[in-house]
């Protein structure tokens, strides 16, 4: 997709444009080819292909039109008459798809390609094949078939990924920390909803206020008395939280991921198998499994626990947890959905 933006002419040959063509007279190849990506226009590509014939092995070469209406073959010739289009599919409810096996469908050019509706099982006899002469006119077909499906989506994915490498490339040039401080906010979650605290002075203030609190709650938890001998509360009471697993292994822990939905923010807390006194955080992202170390780190006689190096100390792990499902910080996504613990 990125490189269709940056050179759109080199997908689209002059020949295959055609009909709103005549009504952008003096507008660049360009500019008329971004318009793919636009709702509310879109050129039209109209050419020559070879449609396999259902059910039989003999192809017809027909004169195909793609318009935002649909995809359409005519019946005569390179007519554009509505009497002679043949309706062939919606591209906004079809998928489009490469072909490779040339002799299985007996088709004319190796450059060939398929439409076909998700969902519907279709036989081998009963797919709607296509193929064209050349490479850049099935990659002039199947780009435009799918910018027409999808391509206000993509367009505004592309802007909004512009938009964060040019903020992580300035936010790059004033900060020199090791952690991405594109990713950390000053909030506000005191009202019904949350909101970006964009006075300095102001998050300054909030962030003093924070730290105090927790440094409250922490004192509040350690002063509490010990139920496991040897051990502080805090490092025994997440066992009691439906998100901490305990002794099990990374594939069990992806195994659970897995049947809790595999969604971006499904996580939950185990102890580490290979780093002593140490925990793993589990968490689903773009439907892969990541686990992050949580490490024990020690200040002026205090055990705290982090997960980059310690930038962000927390006193336990529920701290760390409640932290998290709020601030997203190093993690790729904020905790969202816990893996709950069932006892058998």
């Amino acid at each position: 997709m990125v490189t269709f933006l940056s050179s759109p002419q080199t997908f689209f040959p002059p020949h295959l444009l055609g009909g709103s063509l005549e009504g952008h007279a003096g507008i660049s190849r360009v500019q008329l080819t971004q318009n793919f990506l636009n709702a509310r226009s879109c050129p039209e590509i109209q050419g020559f292909l070879y449609l396999k014939e259902k059910g039989k092995r003999a192809w017809r070469r027909l004169y195909f039109f793609l318009r935002r209406s649909g995809f359409y073959y005519s019946a005569k010739g390179t007519s554009k008459e509505p009497r002679h289009l043949q309706y062939f599919a919606d591209t906004n409810e079809s998928h489009i798809y490469t072909v490779t096996n040339r002799k299985r469908y007996n088709s004319p050019t190796e450059f060939g390609f398929c439409v076909k509706v998700p969902g519907r099982r279709c036989d081998r006899g009963e797919l709607c094949l296509l193929c064209a002469d050349d490479e850049q006119t099935r990659t002039c077909w199947m780009t435009a078939f799918r910018l027409l499906k999808l391509g206000p989506q993509l367009r505004l994915n592309f802007q909004r990924t512009q938009q964060r490498e040019s903020r992580r490339s300035w936010n790059g040039a004033v900060g020199s920390g090791g952690v991405s401080e594109s990713c950390l906010v000053p909030m506000d979650f005191s009202g019904c909803t949350g909101r970006v605290i964009a006075n300095p002075t102001e998050a300054s203030m909030v962030a003093e206020e924070e730290a105090h609190a927790w440094r409250k709650k922490g004192s509040l938890r350690h002063s509490l008395p010990s139920t496991c001998p040897g051990t502080g509360l805090s490092t025994a009471m997440h066992r009691s939280q439906p998100w901490f697993h305990g002794q099990i292994s990374r594939e069990e822990a992806h195994r659970l991921i897995v049947q809790h939905g595999h969604i971006d923010g499904v996580f939950l807390m185990r102890e580490s198998q290979r780093t002593p006194e140490s925990f793993v955080l589990t968490l689903s992202h773009h439907h892969k499994t990541k686990h992050f170390l949580v490490a024990p780190c020690e200040e002026d006689g205090q055990t705290y626990f982090t997960v980059d190096t310690g930038q962000t100390k927390f006193s336990d792990l529920i701290q760390l947890v409640d932290f998290y499902q709020i601030n997203r910080g190093v993690l790729p996504c904020s905790l969202k959905y816990y893996c709950t613990r069932v006892s058998l």
